[in-house]
């Protein structure tokens, strides 16, 4: 113990004194041995720290070169989208990077400021009402969603959209094991959510997608008039970069608004830190998880920032609670603010158009080759699958050998659950445009697909 823990021997055994116990192993009785681990970790030595950095400078110097020299056309939720040189200097200041908790208003109102304009710019590109300080990611604010609509509707039934990416589906699957939430998922048909297809009675939520995560722009009405009838929510996970040329998901009558803030100013990264965008309408503020920051003024009328309506988390409404966030992603927040700052409307919009375009130049381009067709008829935004006529997997690993990822077989994207079954089969390579692809990205892109299924 004495190697790992702050606790000296003679503390242990002045504790055990206390309790009136003679040893730890009898302070763990009454723990099944079941449970109880019966020998050591199978872990390596442990290394010094000097050799701990020596190690992640060289995996980090490996993939900043690999990265580097390879094509991204790879989405499915993770975009490589530009990162502007003053989103960097600025979030990567000290005031951000090493800002407690704030908690305590009186030193914090920088950053309860700079959440505060953050909740501004995602209540706008949701348009919906209210937004949070920030959740993990957007498979985390995905099951907040739900558990926010248990909460209002005292059900448990969640109809969910297979449209939904598959990574959040899986989440809500497994934190459903703890909730009791009776997962009901809809397949899609020609890409889109074949509503007609499950019964939706009795719903706490109807939970779609858009666009869906095979890149497709359905039509959400559908999806709000069962929700509508069903007197459930309507959570939308939405897009926010397409929010500068579609619909928000308020405009669609969204009840909740989920998102991924990835693409506001976070680069890729092995996978993280993420951002989860999370907003919802007045009625439901009183069970919005996590923070909110608010305005209000201070003893001398001075304006000022504070935490506020945290009356629905653990530390006071406890069994009651909806939800045990009590946090938020606070730099990924601020960053995604001077990103979206940075751009302005016109800014995002310009970004979203020229995804649109790249992807839409690519599809045209793509499906000219032998062999390749579109899995769906349906418009998309800036994503988009296709079917090929070898495994998809091999023909993705070629495409890498030439300095190219990509995209992702769905097949891949899928293994953690149910599957559509236009896309069951390793065959199919779901791909993305950002606006950092240009024209030539798109040429060498066709000619390596090319060349991978010969």
């Amino acid at each position: 113990m004495a190697d790992y823990l702050p606790h000296t021997p003679e503390e242990v055994d002045e504790m055990l004194s206390f309790l009136g116990m003679d040893s730890l192993e009898q302070l763990f009785a009454h723990i099944p041995s079941a449970v109880r681990l019966s020998q050591g970790l199978d872990l390596p030595a442990g290394i010094s720290e000097p050799d701990v950095a020596a190690n992640f400078t060289r995996y980090t110097d490996a993939n900043r070169a690999q990265a580097s020299e390879m094509l991204c056309f790879a989405g499915a939720g993770a975009y490589d989208h530009e990162v502007p040189a003053v989103v960097k200097a600025l979030a990567n200041r000290s005031e951000f990077v090493t800002a407690y908790t704030p908690y305590q208003p009186e030193v914090a109102q920088g950053v309860l400021q700079a959440i505060f304009e953050y909740q501004t710019l995602v209540s706008r590109l949701s348009g919906l009402p209210v937004a949070n300080a920030s959740l993990y990611d957007a498979a985390t604010a995905m099951v907040e969603a739900l558990n926010m609509a248990a909460g209002a509707t005292g059900r448990e039934k969640m109809v969910i959209s297979a449209g939904v990416h598959p990574h959040w589906r899986a989440v809500v699957r497994t934190f459903a094991h703890g909730t009791g939430h009776d997962v009901v998922e809809v397949p899609l048909k020609d890409g889109a959510t074949d509503w007609g297809s499950v019964d939706v009675t009795g719903a706490a939520a109807i939970v779609a997608s858009y666009p869906n995560y095979l890149g497709v722009m359905e039509d959400m009405s559908a999806a709000k008039r069962l929700a509508i009838a069903n007197d459930a929510l309507l959570v939308l996970g939405a897009d926010p970069v397409a929010a500068g040329v579609l619909k928000t998901a308020g405009q669609w009558g969204a009840d909740v608004f989920v998102g991924e803030g990835q693409a506001f100013g976070t680069p890729l990264a092995y996978g993280g830190p993420y951002l989860g965008l999370f907003a919802c309408t007045n009625d439901l503020v009183r069970r919005l998880p996590g923070r909110i920051v608010g305005e209000t003024v201070d003893s001398n009328d001075r304006r000022a920032f504070v935490t506020t309506l945290r009356a629905r988390e653990q530390d006071i409404r406890r069994e009651k609670a909806t939800s045990n966030v009590c946090t938020n992603q606070t730099l990924m927040a601020v960053t995604a603010a001077i990103q979206l700052g940075w751009l302005g409307t016109y800014g995002l919009r310009e970004v979203a158009t020229r995804c649109a375009q790249g992807a839409h130049f690519l599809f045209d381009e793509v499906t000219k080759i032998k062999g390749v067709e579109p899995i769906s008829s349906q418009p998309f935004f800036r994503e988009f699958a296709y079917r090929v006529p070898k495994k998809a997997s091999k023909v993705l690993s070629r495409m890498a050998d030439n300095g190219i990822l990509g995209g992702l077989s769905t097949q891949a994207l899928n293994s953690d659950g149910p599957i559509d079954a236009q896309c069951e089969t390793d065959r199919v390579i779901l791909v993305t445009a950002t606006e950092r692809r240009t024209k030539a990205d798109i040429d060498r892109y066709v000619k390596t697909l090319t060349k991978a299924l010969s």
